[in-house]
């Protein structure tokens, strides 16, 4: 039976022939990537935000909302009012739509009308993020998307709330048509903000600081 090494070493001392292991190499010992690894990750988010944004938008907007017009005696929805509404409009689509009807529109505000402003605005925010280098124009350019969410979202709420009442509340029909104009012409800035960063990202130099002379 062969001896083991603390055998030998004892035996024969320090002249003991012991044989020598080694470990083998260790594979990918750095977790690093490259930046062109890490652009083209982040190009493939931002291609499927965009693609989930315009499909989000042509599922709440141009199919739900227009097909709930056939329970509102084809009255649109308030989402749809880039207008804003008013008193009159809300009690006669009061009157139109049943406790179901309104139940879907709520539901419909709770799923794709909560969706389509959350992954819009993560979208443009990794857009404008990626793209504008100078910090204060950033934060300026985010702003806009960051308000959109926060107003579509508060929208949601008080089209709900100005529906709910059996008779129309003067404020809530208020807030809730000026929430609703406000969302749509933060969507336009939004996407105008879009445009701006990607303009930004293909001249870079004008989204830098500018070098201090002397």
């Amino acid at each position: 039976m062969a001896k083991t090494p603390a055998q030998r070493i004892k035996k024969h001392g320090s002249k003991a022939a012991v044989p020598q292991h080694s470990l083998p190499p260790v594979i990918n010992p750095t977790t690093s990537r490259s930046p062109q690894a890490a652009q083209n990750n982040t190009n493939l988010i931002l291609i499927a935000g965009v693609v989930a944004s315009l499909f989000l938008f042509w599922y709440f907007h141009l199919l739900t909302l227009q097909q709930l017009t056939q329970l509102s005696g084809g009255l649109a929805m308030p989402d749809s009012l880039v207008g804003g509404f008013d008193t009159s409009y809300v009690g006669q689509l009061n009157a139109a739509m049943d406790g179901d009807a309104r139940g879907q529109l709520n539901y419909i505000h709770k799923t794709a009308g909560t969706l389509f402003p959350l992954i819009f605005g993560f979208t443009w925010l990794l857009l404008i993020g990626t793209s504008v280098a100078r910090k204060s124009l950033r934060w300026a350019l985010w702003a806009v998307p960051l308000v959109f969410v926060v107003v579509r979202l508060w929208g949601n709420v008080a089209i709900d709330a100005a529906l709910a009442s059996e008779t129309a509340d003067a404020g809530q029909v208020a807030l809730a048509s000026g929430l609703t104009v406000a969302g749509w012409v933060l969507f336009v800035l939004s996407l105008l903000a879009g445009a701006a960063a990607v303009f930004l990202r293909k001249t870079p130099f004008l989204g830098k600081k500018p070098a201090k002379i002397g």
